[in-house]
């Protein structure tokens, strides 16, 4: 009956996954959505704790358990009620880690159930015994040969995506810099060969540690895997290595590539979770680790192609970031500034604008006002839409989310194909602390760091208002030719106080 009640359990959080992914699609529902996947998957850990039996025997060390549930939900809850917009990013990149720890720690613990315990003996006397023997010792080693494969899989998954994920966080939170040394594709892709050869190793050697032996004139299969010390050896062999690779393959990555990585690195997470479900024969972990992982792959490979980088640059380690030759090239010319009343004046009297949200509109918590100054525009007649770039902000969804906060109307943002597309009809852009999705050296500079990259367009327009603290380089590391274009002009100040007097202005012009 407790069986029963847990799959349905299972079942109900298996579908509330799917329903939740589903929801969060769209910024309409995706506060619901959340809620019900959350719901979901308390009801399955709610399932597991109390109804989980094995070998009719329930869960005895609830202390633990519950211990352990209250020290990550307080932890949990302080952390997303404090952290600040801007620091989104560095917050989903250690949750993502806590994730590959987890699966990391899983296998290590199954590791060393599987050695330690002793394989059950199987005797015989007689030759239809002795077969049998045989093919018990046999079915018994493809099993555990199998299951050693998941755990290797959520081993090395999920320690490279912890290790990935923490280095990640330091590089977003500027702790940690980009580094990078000649040869080290070499190095990396040496190591995922150590790597594969020695989890294939584990797993064929594991099936001959079973013995057959002649004992007292019966034949028995028996022994612990552990017998064997190299089996040890290798696994932890693995564990290190898999961490030096999870370093060393985001270390040199930089500027406008690490939302592309964090999401690579997430769906390594759900992968590895997904090879938990397998090991524990779990449907709800399997359907979570699936979506998270299937959802975080797609989400890859769509950001890879709108960054025009290649997937197999990112597995090696070779994405953007520190470049073994060559500059971007260096600036020259000047810039103009623009007061805030002549701003003012360029945004009432033009026919359409288009607002281009950036880091720095987060730093500042802007988006509310900047709502403001879009409805005041509307009101005297401005067509004015939002340009979003797929990784402004450092985060896929990063500036969606943003918007969706100040209550913006979905409608009103437009990816970068569609707004691209727009620019030569729009009468003035209002960049706001974005700086590398609108530099034009993505576009003809082969040695600047973001080349190749697509960029919103904003040169097309007629006019183009950027508003930035200072005159620094964005967080690529280079300067943007854009600031020095004859149509290009200067608002200096935070988005905030700036776009709060340029609401002032425009209700005066």
């Amino acid at each position: 009956m407790q069986a029963s009640l847990l799959s349905i359990a299972y079942l109900i959080g298996s579908v509330t996954f799917i329903i939740g992914l589903k929801m969060l699609s769209h910024p309409a529902s995706a506060r619901k959505g959340n809620l019900v996947a959350a719901a979901g998957m308390f009801l399955a850990i709610a399932g597991t704790i109390f109804l989980y039996e094995e070998g009719g025997e329930k869960l005895h060390n609830y202390g633990w358990i519950f211990s352990g549930l209250l020290i990550g939900t307080v932890i949990g809850v302080i952390a997303a009620r404090k952290v600040k917009m801007t620091a989104m990013p560095e917050m989903v990149s250690m949750f993502n880690g806590m994730g590959g720890a987890c699966a990391m720690l899983i296998s290590i613990v199954e590791f060393n159930h599987l050695t330690h315990a002793p394989v059950a003996a199987m005797s015989g006397s007689n030759l239809a015994e002795i077969i049998a023997a045989l093919i018990t010792q046999a079915t018994t080693g493809i099993h555990v040969g199998g299951k050693l494969l998941i755990i290797l899989l959520g081993l090395i998954i999920g320690t490279v995506s912890f290790a990935g994920s923490v280095i990640a966080w330091g590089k977003l939170n500027g702790k940690v810099k980009d580094f990078a040394f000649k040869g080290q594709h070499i190095v990396n892709l040496t190591m995922l060969a150590v790597i594969v050869i020695l989890a294939t190793y584990l797993v064929v050697v594991i099936n001959d540690s079973y013995t057959i032996v002649n004992e007292n004139g019966r034949y028995i299969s028996h022994g612990t895997i552990g017998v064997l010390p190299q089996i040890t050896i290798s696994f932890y062999v693995i564990l290190a290595l898999s961490i030096a690779y999870g370093v060393l393959f985001v270390m040199p990555i930089g500027g406008a590539d690490m939302p592309v990585v964090i999401s690579l690195l997430n769906s390594f997470t759900g992968v590895a979770a997904a090879c938990g479900g397998f090991l524990y024969n779990n449907p709800v972990m399997l359907t979570g680790g699936i979506l998270v992982g299937s959802a975080g792959t797609i989400l890859t490979i769509l950001m890879c192609k709108a960054m025009n980088r290649s997937l197999k640059n990112v597995l090696i380690g070779s994405f953007g970031g520190v470049k073994a030759g060559g500059a971007a090239k260096e600036q020259t010319g000047s810039y103009k500034e623009i007061s805030l009343s002549d701003a003012a004046v360029v945004l009432r009297y033009a026919n359409k604008v288009m607002i281009v949200p950036g880091y720095g509109l987060a730093v500042a918590q802007a988006q509310h006002v900047c709502h403001e100054l879009e409805k005041i525009l509307e009101e005297k007649g401005v067509e004015v839409k939002y340009a979003i770039h797929p990784v402004a902000g450092r985060m896929p969804g990063h500036m969606n989310v943003l918007l969706a906060e100040a209550d913006v109307p979905y409608e009103k943002l437009e990816e970068m194909e569609q707004a691209n597309g727009e620019m030569n009809t729009t009468d003035a852009v209002l960049v706001l602390g974005a700086n590398d999705v609108v530099n034009p050296a993505a576009k003809h500079d082969p040695d600047s760091p973001i080349y190749g990259m697509p960029i919103l367009e904003v040169e097309n327009a007629k006019m183009v208002i950027v508003n930035k603290r200072s005159m620094k380089p964005g967080y690529a590391g280079i300067e943007n030719e854009l600031f020095f274009q004859p149509k290009t002009s200067m608002l200096f100040g935070d988005a905030k106080a700036v776009l709060q007097q340029l609401v002032a202005e425009v209700k005066i012009v």
